[in-house]
């Protein structure tokens, strides 16, 4: 079944947030005339990126209806959108909301929040501490949502891949390094890479919308893709210009990419935790468990490990 999906590269302004409901408003329309099913804005897009003690400014609640009233602008929509958002503990965090006809479908809080080189977002945004994937219905069953530097930290993805996402969509406002420089031809590159990667790896399709525009003296790159299950490119926008591109997934691809290369279904998710709960007592200088955790297999009478084929 085709699921049409469009990314929406924007210059949101800085600190007006009612300018940006606008502008999401005017491209979700624009959207709808393209087909579009599913919706996708960048990290911060009724915000801007460098707020810095602006941010409970711009916050919003989850539930507050000027987002509600976003996802009603086309019935049946979805629609994905980066925005501030004020927890009922007054934490500010750097969130990501999935919506539908006014409801709040899932949500997402950055979890790494780079605080090195360019990039200060620990001292004024909080962390999220969950990682989940999001129940849509047919056809796409479940997505993965995750802001920028998420993509960076290859757990993220991959749990959410294991979780039963069929796609991931990954939000951010990523500024170049030195624009049109080869150092920042190579960083975009890498960017292509890790997407790549997590599409064949995951056999999962892959949504990636980046902002554009200048603040504060940085270039934000776009260049926002579509990717199917085996990795290849499906749409693609243009770099360092506001665009609107919508790309076609065939659903039925990724039942065909799981049968082919079935690597979700092979992982050894008891080995992986058994080897996680070992690194993590080691690190913390923890005494082991009881019994040690790299004791040998037990044997069977015949003398092979439990388990193990002939």
């Amino acid at each position: 079944m085709d699921y049409r999906i469009a990314l929406v590269q924007v210059a949101p302004r800085l600190g007006d947030l009612e300018a940006n409901l606008e502008l999401a408003a005017d491209r979700i329309r624009a959207a709808d005339r393209e087909g579009a099913q599913l919706v996708c804005f960048p990290e911060l897009a009724l915000s801007g990126y460098l707020l810095q003690d602006l941010v409970p400014e711009v916050a919003l609640r989850a539930d507050d209806p000027r987002l509600g009233a976003l996802s009603r602008v086309v019935a049946g929509m979805a629609v994905a959108v980066g925005f501030v958002e004020e927890t009922d503990a007054h934490r500010y965090c750097n969130s990501l909301a999935l919506l539908r006809d006014g409801e709040l479908l899932g949500l997402h809080r950055k979890v790494y929040l780079p605080t090195y080189g360019l990039f200060d977002e620990g001292r004024f945004t909080s962390a999220g501490d969950r990682i989940r994937t999001t129940a849509v219905g047919a056809p796409l069953g479940r997505i993965g949502l995750s802001i920028c530097e998420d993509f960076w930290h290859p757990s993220l993805p991959m749990l959410q891949a294991l979780d039963g996402a069929s796609l991931l969509v990954n939000v951010a406002a990523g500024p170049a390094r030195a624009p049109g420089s080869a150092a920042g031809t190579a960083a975009i590159a890498g960017w292509h890479k890790m997407q790549d990667t997590y599409a064949l790896l995951g056999t999962v399709a892959v949504a990636f919308c980046n902002r554009v525009g200048n603040e504060e003296g940085l270039t934000f790159w776009g260049g926002s893709r579509l990717l199917a299950a085996d990795g290849s490119l499906v749409a693609e926008a243009p770099l360092y210009e506001e665009a609107l591109v919508v790309g076609t997934l065939e659903t039925d691809d990724l039942r065909v990419q799981r049968y082919a290369l079935p690597l979700l279904a092979d992982e050894r998710l008891e080995l992986t935790r058994r080897e996680l709960d070992r690194i993590i007592t080691e690190r913390a200088g923890l005494p082991p468990p009881e019994g040690p955790m790299d004791a040998p297999a037990r044997h069977s009478a015949g003398g092979r490990a439990a388990g193990e084929r002939a």
